[in-house]
C-alpha cells in the first residue's frame, strides 16, 4: 500500500533535483545533498516493499515499521506541496497584476521558478526536510531488522493449504449450492463435440470449492467417468499442473527429476487421450492464456463431453480459459439462518437442544456479521468452541477485525487475494473501507478520490488517469472485492457497488493503526486517527466546524452542515471538496479558489449568485459541479481558462448563455447545460471539443445545434428533450449526424408552415439510413407546431393524407414502446394505430383538431396504456374501435393487456356505442380483461358509458373516475346509489367510483 506514496515522493523529489540542476538555484545550503540521500533512501526501501507489505498483513512489528514509513512520506509530499503551493501563489498574485494566464500541469510539481520565492520560505522548506530526513534515516536503519525480500525474489507468504476431492456432505451448508450442483451437473452430463469449460466464481471463503467438491462426488461420474482433482493455487506453474493431472489419472508415469515440459505434456496427452474426463482445476489466479494454452491443447485429446470445472476469485481467469458467459455460476451467500446453523454446529457440537438454546440469541446476532460468508461462520464458531456465554457476548460487541488475529484464520484467505494485486490496487482497495458498510459506492466519485489521493499513476492522454482508475475499480470486482455491481444502460461500465462486510472488515484491519501517541488536542481522537488514516474526512455535523492542525493534511472533503469550517485556508492540501448545499457566501467562495490543488470542486446548490474570476486560479481542476444555483446568471472569462476541466456540470442555473470561450476548455468530457431555460443557442466553439462525450441540454431553449455537433467523434450521449424540425430549426436529416448519440428516446418537435415543408419532411423520414434509425427507438414524441395561412391550409386540407403520410414515415414499427402525437391536424388517424404487427405499450393522443372518429386500436396487442386528450370533432366512439369481429366464431380480444383508459377534454363526444347483450354474454368475447383504471375528464357532452362493454372489463376494474363530466355526474349519482352506477358496478363489488364536478 506505502508503495504509491513513496512513488509520488520520489517523481516529486526527482522533479526538485532536475530543476535544480536546470535552474542553477540552492534552497539551503546542504539540502539538494539531503534530498539526493533522501531519494536514494526510498529507492532502495521501494524495492523490498512488495515483501514489507504481504508480512505487515500478518506481522504487527511490520505493520508497524510501514505506517511510519507511510507517514514519513506523506509528510515529505505535503512538504512538497507546501513549497508548491507557495510557488502558485506568488505565480498567481503576479499574475492577477499582469493579467497574463497561469500554465498548469496535472501533477503539482515544484517545476515553476524557483528564484521567486523568499529566503525565509526556502529556509523553512529546507529545514522541514532535514527533518523528514532524519526520520527516514531512522525507518531505513530499521528495514535491516526484518531482512526483507526484494521485489524481484519470489514471495513466500500465506500458502493456501492443499483442497481435496472428498467432502463430508453433512457438513454442507445451504439451499442455493445444492440447486446449483444440479444445475452445474445436468450441464456437465450434455454431450459436445468439444471439451467444455465450466467456472464456479466468488470471493474467498464463499464456498466455491465445497461446490465443486459437490459436483466431483456426485454419483453419476462414477461409471464411465476418468476424474481428476487438481489444487493449482499460486504460481501456476504449467510443468507441476500437468504432472499432478498425470499422477491422478496413473495411467503413465514420469521420473522424479523430469523437468522437460515438452516431455512432462506428452504424458498429459498419454494419460487422457480417447477418454471422458471431468477435470476439476482448483483455485485457479494466472490470467496469462501463455500458460493455459499448452494444457488446453493436450486436454483435447480427450473423448467428446470431457468437462473442466474451474473454481476462480477472478472472472478474468474464467473468461482466459474459455468459459462461455452462461457456464459462469456465481454462488450466494447463506442466508441467516443457514449462517447460525452452520455456526452453531461447528462451536456446539454435541450439546444439547437445551443448551444451544442458551447462546442462540447471541449467536444469531454474531452470526449477522458472517454475511453469509460459509468460512465466516466456520471460523468464528471454530473460535467460540469451548468458550462461555462471556466471551460470546464479547464478541458479538466487537467488530471482526478487532478481534485476536492470532486467533482469528478468516483474513489470511483474504490475504490470498490481497497479496495478487499490485501495490497500487492494494492501496485503493484497502482505502474503500472509508466508507460505511454497506455503503453504495459511487464508482466516478471513488475513482476521483484514488486520484486525490495520488493512488492513481499518472498517464499521459486526456482522460487516461481515470481510465486507468476504471481499469482498476474492474480489476477489483473481477476479483470478487466488490458485489452489488450495477452497470450503466450500455452495461459498458460500473456505476454503483458495494463491499461484502467480510471484505470491508478486512479493508478497515489493513488500514487499522495502533499508534496511540498521535492524537490531537483539540479535536475528537477517533477524528484524528481517521484523517491519518485515510487523508480524508466526512464533517456531517450541523454546526459550524473548526480545521485545527491535525485535519490539515485531508486530501479529500464533504462536508455537511450550515457553513464553511472556520480556518479553511488551511486546507491547501486539498484534492477533492464536496461543499454542495451550504450556503456559500464570495468570500467563501474566494478562499476556496485559493486552495490551488483542487481536482474536484462540488458545489451544486449553494444559492451562488456570481463566481469570482479567482476560480481561474484552479488550474488542476478537472471537476466543477455548479449545479442547482438558481440565481447564478453568468460566468466569469476566467473560467474557460480551466484546460484541465474534465466535466463541467450548470445544470438548473438561470444562464444566459455560453460564450464563445468554451472552446477552451480541450480536455472536456462531460457538459450538462439541463434547465438553463434562458439559453438559446450553443457556440459554434462548442464543436471544436473533440474530447466531448456527453452532452446534456434537457429543457433548455435551444432551438437550433450547430451542424459540425454531429461530427464530433467521441460524442457519445445526447440527451435532449426535443429536436425541433422546421425552416429556422434543423432539417430532419441532421438526425442522421447525431442519433447515434441519442438514448433510445426522441421528442421531435415540427414546425410546418407550408405544404412543401411536409412533403420535405416526409422525403427526409423515408430515406433509407433516417428509416433505419428511427426504427431503433422505443420511445418517440411529435407534436406539430407550426401555423399556416389560409391559402397554405386550403392546399393542405384537413382531408388530404399529407398528415397520415407524415406520421406514417416519422413513427418505426414494431420495437416502438411508447408513443405521443400532439397537433395532429389530419382527419384520420393513421392505420399503424391498429396494426397488430406493433409492440407498442403506450399512447398518447393530443390536441386532434380534426380527427373525429378513433381507428381499431383494440388490436393493438401490447398496449397498456392509452390517453387521448381534446380529440375536438369526435362525437362518437364506435364499436370498431375495439378492433374485433363479433360475428366470427374463434375466440377474440379487444384490448387484452390495457391496464388504463383515459378520455379528457373530448367536449362534443356524446356517444360510446355499447355491445349488444348477445355479445355481452358470449364467452368468445373477451374486452378489455386487464383494465384496471377508467378516467372520464371534462366529457361534459357525453351523457352514460357502455355498461355492457364495462362488464366484460368488470373483474378487473377497480377505478372509475369522473371530473368535471357534468352529465356522467348527474347519471351516476353522487350519492353512488343510482341504478346506472349499480348496473355497472354489481359484477364488481370492489369498483370504486370518484366524482368531481368542476
Amino acid at each position: 500500500m506505502t508503495d504509491a506514496i513513496i512513488s509520488q515522493v520520489l517523481e516529486r523529489v526527482a522533479a526538485i533535483i532536475e530543476d535544480r540542476i536546470r535552474y542553477e538555484f540552492n534552497l539551503v545550503r546542504g539540502v539538494d545533498e539531503e534530498l539526493l540521500d533522501l531519494s536514494d533512501k526510498l529507492k532502495t526501501i521501494k524495492n523490498v516493499l512488495d515483501d514489507a507489505e504481504n508480512r505487515g498483513v500478518k506481522e504487527s512489528s511490520v505493520k508497524g515499521w510501514l505506517k511510519k514509513l507511510e507517514n514519513t512520506a506523506y509528510e515529505m509530499d505535503d512538504i512538497l506541496d507546501e513549497w508548491n503551493y507557495e510557488l502558485l501563489k506568488r505565480e498567481t498574485e503576479a499574475s492577477a497584476k499582469s493579467k497574463q494566464k497561469i500554465g498548469c500541469s496535472f501533477i503539482p510539481s515544484p517545476c515553476l521558478c524557483f528564484k521567486k520565492v523568499s529566503i525565509g520560505v526556502r529556509r523553512n522548506t529546507g529545514k522541514k526536510i532535514e527533518n523528514v530526513k532524519a526520520k527516514l534515516d531512522q525507518i531505513f536503519k530499521e528495514k535491516d531488522v526484518y531482512k526483507f525480500e526484494s521485489n524481484s525474489q519470489p514471495r513466500t507468504d500465506f500458502v493456501k493449504p492443499q483442497s481435496i476431492s472428498m467432502i463430508d456432505l453433512k457438513k454442507v451448508y445451504g439451499s442455493d449450492i445444492k440447486m446449483k450442483k444440479n444445475e452445474i451437473v445436468s450441464k456437465l452430463m450434455l454431450d459436445a463435440a468439444n471439451i467444455q469449460i465450466l467456472s464456479i466464481v466468488g470471493s474467498g471463503g464463499l464456498g466455491k470449492t465445497t461446490l465443486a467438491q459437490l459436483i466431483f462426488n456426485d454419483p453419476q461420474f462414477d461409471e464411465d467417468w476418468l476424474k481428476i482433482w487438481v489444487c493449482v493455487s499460486d504460481p501456476f506453474v504449467v510443468a507441476v499442473v500437468a504432472k499432478d493431472i498425470v499422477k491422478s489419472v496413473g495411467k503413465e508415469t514420469i521420473p522424479p527429476d523430469a523437468d522437460q515440459l515438452e516431455l512432462i505434456l506428452q504424458k498429459l496427452k498419454a494419460s487422457v487421450s480417447g477418454k471422458k474426463f471431468l477435470l476439476v482445476l482448483d483455485d485457479v489466479w494466472t490470467e496469462d492464456s501463455d500458460k493455459w494454452e499448452p494444457l488446453k491443447i493436450n486436454l483435447e485429446y480427450g473423448a467428446a463431453g470431457s468437462k473442466i470445472l474451474v473454481t476462480t476469485r477472478n472472472e478474468r481467469v474464467a473468461r482466459m480459459m474459455g468459459t462461455l458467459d452462461g457456464d459462469i455460476y456465481h454462488p450466494k451467500e447463506l442466508s441467516p439462518e443457514e449462517c447460525w446453523s452452520l455456526l452453531r454446529d461447528t462451536s456446539l457440537a454435541g450439546k444439547s437442544g437445551e443448551e444451544c438454546g442458551k447462546f442462540e440469541n447471541v449467536g444469531t446476532k454474531i452470526a449477522s456479521k458472517c454475511k453469509g460468508l460459509p468460512l465466516a461462520a466456520v471460523v468464528l464458531g471454530r473460535l467460540l468452541r469451548f468458550k462461555d456465554l462471556e466471551v460470546w457476548k464479547q464478541v458479538e460487541k466487537s467488530e471482526i477485525w478487532e478481534l485476536d488475529n492470532e486467533e482469528v484464520k478468516l483474513f489470511p484467505h483474504l490475504v490470498l487475494s490481497y497479496n495478487a494485486l499490485s501495490p497500487a490496487l492494494k492501496r485503493c482497495f484497502s482505502y474503500c473501507a472509508v466508507y460505511p458498510k454497506d455503503h453504495r459506492i459511487h464508482a466516478e466519485t471513488l475513482i476521483e478520490q484514488w486520484m486525490a489521493q495520488g493512488y492513481l499513476p499518472y498517464v499521459r492522454g486526456n482522460g487516461a488517469v481515470e481510465l486507468k482508475g476504471r481499469e482498476y475499480l474492474e480489476n477489483l470486482a473481477m476479483r470478487c472485492l466488490f458485489q452489488d455491481i450495477e452497470k450503466s444502460e450500455s452495461g459498458e461500465q460500473i456505476e454503483w457497488c458495494k463491499m461484502h462486510d467480510i471484505v470491508h472488515d478486512f479493508a478497515l484491519f489493513l488500514r487499522k493503526n495502533d499508534d496511540k501517541g498521535r492524537g490531537c488536542q483539540v479535536c475528537d481522537s477517533s477524528l484524528a486517527s481517521h484523517v491519518q488514516k485515510y487523508r480524508s474526512l466526512y464533517w456531517d455535523k450541523g454546526e459550524s466546524c473548526h480545521v485545527c492542525d491535525c485535519s490539515k493534511s485531508v486530501r479529500v472533503l464533504r462536508i455537511k452542515g450550515k457553513a464553511p469550517p472556520v480556518g479553511m485556508k488551511k486546507l491547501i492540501h486539498l484534492r477533492w471538496l464536496h461543499f454542495s448545499w451550504i450556503e456559500l457566501s464570495k468570500d467563501g467562495l474566494e478562499i476556496i479558489c485559493r486552495l490551488y490543488f483542487l481536482q474536484s470542486l462540488l458545489l451544486s446548490g449553494c444559492r451562488l449568485t456570481e463566481i469570482p474570476r479567482e476560480i481561474g486560479n484552479l488550474v488542476h481542476l478537472r471537476r466543477l459541479d455548479l449545479s442547482e444555483n438558481k440565481e447564478l446568471k453568468e460566468l466569469p472569462e476566467s473560467m474557460y481558462s480551466l484546460v484541465e476541466l474534465r466535466s463541467l456540470s450548470l445544470a438548473n442555473c438561470s444562464l444566459k448563455e455560453i460564450q464563445k470561450e468554451v472552446g477552451n476548455l480541450v480536455q472536456l468530457r462531460e457538459l450538462d447545460l439541463s434547465w438553463n431555460w434562458r439559453i438559446q443557442e450553443l457556440p459554434e466553439s462548442i464543436c471544436s471539443l473533440v474530447e466531448l462525450q456527453i452532452l446534456k441540454i434537457q429543457y433548455t431553449d435551444i432551438n437550433c445545434l450547430p451542424e459540425a455537433l454531429g461530427e464530433l467523434s467521441n460524442l457519445r450521449t445526447l440527451e435532449m428533450c426535443k429536436f425541433k424540425v422546421g425552416s429556422q430549426y434543423n432539417k430532419l436529416g441532421f438526425l442522421k449526424k447525431i442519433y447515434r448519440h441519442l438514448i433510445g428516446s426522441l421528442d421531435l418537435e415540427i414546425y410546418c408552415s407550408r405544404t412543401s415543408e411536409m412533403v420535405e419532411l416526409v422525403e427526409d423520414a423515408r430515406q433509407e439510413q433516417l428509416k433505419t434509425l428511427l426504427q431503433k427507438l422505443e420511445t418517440l414524441e411529435i407534436s406539430f407546431e407550426g401555423t399556416m395561412d389560409e391559402r397554405e391550409q386550403s392546399s393542405l386540407s384537413s382531408s388530404s393524407s399529407m398528415w397520415m403520410e407524415v406520421v406514417e414515415a416519422l413513427v418505426p414499427h414494431y420495437k416502438l414502446k411508447e408513443l405521443e402525437i400532439w397537433g395532429y391536424k389530419g382527419s384520420r388517424l393513421p392505420h399503424l394505430m391498429s396494426s397488430p404487427l406493433n409492440f407498442i405499450k403506450e399512447i398518447r393522443l393530443s390536441i386532434l383538431s380534426e380527427a373525429s372518429s378513433l381507428p381499431a386500436m383494440g388490436k393493438l396487442r401490447f398496449l397498456e396504456r392509452l390517453d387521448i386528450w381534446s380529440v375536438e370533432q369526435m362525437k362518437l366512439v364506435g364499436r370498431e374501435f375495439l378492433g374485433i369481429e363479433f360475428s366470427s366464431d374463434d375466440v377474440v380480444a379487444a384490448f387484452p393487456k390495457l391496464k388504463e383508459l383515459t378520455f379528457r377534454n373530448c367536449s362534443k363526444w356524446e356517444e360510446w356505442e355499447d355491445i349488444t347483450e348477445e355479445e355481452e354474454e358470449s364467452a368468445a368475447i373477451s374486452i378489455m380483461p386487464c383494465l384496471t383504471h377508467l378516467y372520464m375528464i371534462s366529457c361534459s357532452s357525453l351523457k352514460k358509458l357502455p355498461h355492457r362493454l364495462l362488464h366484460k372489463a368488470s373483474s378487473s376494474l377497480r377505478s372509475l373516475n369522473i371530473s368535471g363530466s357534468s352529465e356522467l355526474v348527474k347519471t351516476y349519482g353522487e350519492d353512488k346509489e343510482g341504478s346506472a352506477w349499480r348496473s355497472i358496478s354489481q359484477h364488481n363489488p370492489q369498483l370504486e367510483l370518484r366524482q368531481k364536478l368542476f
